[in-house]
């Protein structure tokens, strides 16, 4: 065997499904905390091909939490310096960076080419449920991260369909959102039954945003790693 960056993961899956891992096609919008841990993730184990979306800047409220988040990188594009650290990891990845705001309108467009699979990791509520509606309806795998925030323990974190989520208030708004299109399962979540640490909200208006929520280092990313987990295991078609 070669050794090359990529040695230890073909040790673990075999040529063969390495090889799927290098032909297989991921979109992941939302490249925050959860986002861009899911995204690196993905990109070490080896997938060929993603598609990145998002069109904020990295703010320092963001650095005790995200991966792109810096002091040295207040106000640079979140899209672009997630693009950058993937083709370090990966010089040979074929990536597709899309540097702005989805809207409803305009989520079909995104969705509509192949992916192999699609992560949700965003973090305002009408374009995350159109995002979950237009890609369950066009067919394609997917793989949604619920609330990460205000939660401390990440053995509690886990992986199910959205009819099963429970204790999630934005699990809640999603399901009932979805509802109203006839959707009521069909695709994983990745979520924390935890209660919400007391005193942890704080309500406030912002696009697409009714609050703010207190979250611990760890956990956006822990959330984001699950979610590469569920894409590459189900790529691979490995037994749960």
């Amino acid at each position: 065997m070669q050794h090359y960056w990529l040695e230890r993961t073909e040790l673990l899956t075999g040529f063969d499904r390495l090889e799927k891992l290098k032909s297989s096609n991921v979109l992941v919008v939302g490249l925050g905390g959860v986002g861009a841990a899911a995204a690196e993730m993905i990109a070490r184990a080896g997938v060929g091909k993603m598609t990145i979306v998002d069109g904020d800047v990295v703010d320092i409220t963001n650095i005790n939490r995200q991966l792109p988040a810096l002091h040295s990188k207040v106000g640079e594009k979140k899209a672009f310096l997630v693009a950058d650290k993937l083709k370090d990891i990966n010089p040979d990845i074929t990536l597709n960076v899309i540097d702005e705001y989805i809207d409803a309108e305009s989520m079909h467009a995104l969705v509509e080419p192949h992916y192999d699979y699609v992560v949700d990791a965003i973090d305002t509520l009408s374009p995350k449920v159109e995002l979950l509606r237009h890609s369950y309806q066009i067919g394609h795998k997917l793989v949604c991260s619920l609330g990460a925030g205000g939660k401390f323990d990440p053995l509690k974190i886990r992986v199910t369909d959205i009819k099963k989520s429970y204790n999630c208030p934005l699990g809640r708004y999603i399901r009932k959102s979805l509802h109203k299109y006839g959707i009521y399962k069909g695709f994983k979540v990745v979520f924390s039954p935890e209660k919400v640490f007391e005193n942890s909200v704080r309500e406030e208006r912002g696009r697409n945003k009714r609050s703010t929520i207190g979250t611990i280092s760890y956990m956006p990313s822990l959330f984001g790693s699950v979610c590469a987990s569920v894409v590459i295991r189900d790529i691979l078609e490995l037994p749960e």
